[in-house]
This record gives structure tokens, sequence and C-alpha cells, in this order.
């Protein structure tokens, strides 16, 4: 390796100092409540998953927000952050839902096969929007993956009233339908950039967890 390059190289800062970056810091707050949305759907605590995936939600748009608002943050952190943050939907609305389904479905083969189906189109709406990000400059083509979540969580309101043995199948329409929407041409709006729709979800998110929450109580 040339002077030149090693001393490239060295300028790049460390990995773990863009952990210090506000931004990044909701974003791994999110991941962490994916990863707690996963646990609890594989330990069949559904209610507790549902509160981990509207705050994963929450943080995610939470991440962009408090981005908007810096001064003075370098073009590295704002890569690096774009990155992590497209990496951490992967799992937050691809790998969490997926993982919803299998384990409600008791990971029977038919479920398998949605969960891929649901993880692949998330995989693949992600690279478009990184490809050709919005269209128009506005809008997103497919249906936004964090929508997801949201109306996932909604429909689980459902769940206690409908009994698993209808639920699961509502569930699994309900996935693929969410699934075929994600890569579908639909243009939706970009809702998180909205300052009303951050109060709406805020209030969403509070309302979802005192009413999860309620159940263990």
């Amino acid at each position: 390796m040339s002077a030149n390059s090693q001393s490239a190289v060295e300028r790049h800062p460390p990995i773990l100092a863009f952990v210090k970056d506000g931004p990044n810091l909701c974003s791994l707050a999110g991941l962490a409540c994916s990863i707690a949305a996963i646990h609890f759907s594989i330990a069949g605590l559904y209610s507790a998953a549902m509160i981990g995936m509207v705050w994963a939600v929450a943080f995610d748009w939470a991440d962009g927000l408090i981005a908007r608002r810096m001064s003075g943050r370098t073009a590295s952190s704002q890569s690096f952050g774009g990155q992590l943050d497209v990496l951490i939907d992967i799992v937050s609305y691809g790998v969490t839902p997926a993982i919803l389904l299998l384990s409600y479905g008791n990971f029977q083969p038919l479920f398998l096969l949605a969960a891929f189906i649901m993880l692949a189109s998330s995989a693949l709406r992600l690279s478009y929007f990184a490809t050709f990000g919005l269209a128009d400059g506005k809008k997103y083509t497919g249906l936004a993956l964090d929508n997801n979540s949201l109306i996932l969580v909604f429909v689980f309101l459902f769940e206690r009233a409908l009994g698993s043995s209808l639920f699961v199948y509502v569930l699994f329409a309900v996935c693929l339908a969410l699934a075929t929407l994600n890569v579908s041409t639909l243009k939706t709006p970009k809702l998180s950039g909205n300052p009303v729709n951050v109060y709406l979800l805020a209030a969403y998110t509070l309302g979802i967890t005192a009413f999860y929450g309620s159940r263990f109580l």
C-alpha cells in the first residue's frame, strides 16, 4: 500500500465515532426496539412485540427529524447515517414482521414462504429507493416500509376478538398484501417529513403502548 493510500485510510474516523451522532443513536435505539419485538414474537408475547414495533418506527422518524435540525453535521456522518438507516430498516420492517408472521403461524412451511416473500419485498423496496430515490422528489414508489409495522400493530388490535384460529389467516393475508404494495408502482407521500404527522405518530405510539401495556396488568 502506498503512503498516500495509508494516509487516506488513516484520515477515516473510527467506526464507533459515529455512535456519538444523535441521529445514529436514534437509529440504534430503533434497532434495539426491533430486536425486542423479535424476541417477544418468538416467545409468543405479541402485545410486547407490538410495543417494540411501534417504538422502532418512532425512533426511525426521530432520527430524520434530528438530522434535519442539526447544523454542522459532516458529510461523512450524513452518508454513514443514511447507510445505517437503510440497514436497520431491513431488520425493523422486513425481518421483524417476517418473524412475527412465522411465530404466529407456528413456523409452518406455508408461513415460511410468506415470510420470505415479505422479507424479499422489503429488500427489493429498499434497494429500489436507494437507487432511484423519491419519485419527483416528493413521493415513494411502493408503500414505504414503516407503514408495514404501523399497519400490523393496528391489525393486532383485533387478534383477541377474532381468535387465534381465524386471526392467523388474517395476519397471513395482510402480510402478503403489504408485501405486494411494497413493490407496487403505487405512489405514496413521505409522511415522516410532515411535522403534523410526527405529532400524530407520537400520539399513536403512546396510545398503542398504553393499550398493549394494559394487557400485562
